[in-house]
């Protein structure tokens, strides 16, 4: 009965259900009518503006464990100003955490904010159907030509109800426990996030995964990280310097960049990742004194740069979001000039 159930809400007529009837959700826009994606979003978080900005329209992942700030990430997301309208989805998560999700998400702006609840006591085919309510309800919007903010926290879970559902049908396991079905699923979701007609508006979505265990090739990661048009990886290690959000520079990527950046903040970009990739490398070897300054040019220059650059990039929740994150960095790393 469940599979039937998740198998007509995929295809989309109504299924009548006792006396009501339900819209079912829509199929995807077709590839061809969509409109580019071009146009930039400013998220106000510096370390995504600088190092991995989003466009509006565009899909993108943000990939971490548990406990490297995640739901504060998403959090300081849903405050950006580029979009008319943030649907938030929480599938599996806490209730103690619903409320004050929702209430840190926009602060005071609580009127562009809509949230679909489906905490972790919750049935596998309810927390399987809330990502779908809350695409269906961005869609909505998308159509009366509003760009709208969709964040799903998480689509882990997501898999793992779809799991879930799939295993009570008779479904076989083929990778780690998930049947087959589960990775039909997640395009026919993610897919239909994106840009909408010429003139009309968009859903940017901001899909968090669940990295289990720390491991960046579990099946489902390594399925969606295909699908989606960009990814920002939270490392523990980061988080542990207390350096938050948690990004890792070197790791994320978004695969719309080049629409963001002016050529000027292009070329800064791709010295600053070197720089980082530098600075990085050596770290073993300056932590045990084997490097004398004047050895490397370009390693005393990382070991100027990086370290103010990781203090530039530092941002916490109750911290206003950045106007212009490259003029932040700029009071960082440009020194005042002494008469």
């Amino acid at each position: 009965m469940l599979n039937a159930l998740a198998e007509a809400i995929d295809e989309g007529p109504l299924l009548p259900l006792g006396e009501e009837s339900v819209e079912i959700i829509s199929k995807p826009l077709h590839p061809l009518k969509r409109k580019l994606v071009k146009t930039p979003a400013k998220t106000g978080i510096k370390v995504i503006d600088i190092f991995t900005p989003v466009c509006i329209g565009q899909r993108i992942g943000i990939f971490a464990g548990s406990g490297v700030g995640k739901s504060t990430m998403l959090a300081m997301l849903g405050r950006a100003q580029s979009f008319d309208k943030v649907v938030v989805v929480l599938v599996g998560e806490r209730g103690r955490e619903v409320r004050e999700f929702a209430e840190s998400a926009l602060g005071r702006d609580k009127d562009r904010l809509i949230s679909v609840v489906a905490t972790s006591d919750e049935s596998p085919m309810m927390r399987r159907m809330a990502p779908l309510t809350g695409m269906r309800i961005a869609e909505y919007f998308r159509d009366l030509g509003e760009n709208v903010l969709l964040i799903i926290d998480s689509i882990t879970r997501y898999a793992h109800a779809a799991r879930d559902v799939a295993l009570a049908a008779g479904e076989a396991p083929v990778a780690r426990g998930f049947p087959p079905s589960v990775f039909t699923q997640m395009p026919r979701l993610l897919e239909r996030a994106g840009p909408g007609l010429e003139g009309g508006g968009s859903i940017t979505g901001v899909f968090s995964v669940l990295i289990d265990g720390d491991d960046h090739n579990d099946p489902i990661a390594d399925s969606i990280r295909g699908i989606l048009d960009g990814h920002i990886v939270l490392k523990r290690s980061i988080a542990e310097q207390g350096r938050y959000p948690a990004v890792d520079p070197l790791a994320s990527i978004s695969r719309l960049a080049e629409h963001c950046w002016t050529a000027e903040q292009r070329k800064l970009v791709l010295l600053l990742r070197g720089l980082i990739a530098r600075y990085e490398d050596s770290k073993d070897l300056r932590s045990m004194g084997g490097y004398q300054a004047g050895a490397d040019h370009e390693l005393d220059r990382a070991i100027a740069i990086i370290p103010k650059l990781y203090t530039a990039m530092i941002q916490s929740a109750p911290i206003e979001n950045s106007v212009d994150p490259f003029a932040d960095l700029a009071t960082y790393l440009i020194e005042p000039k002494r008469n």
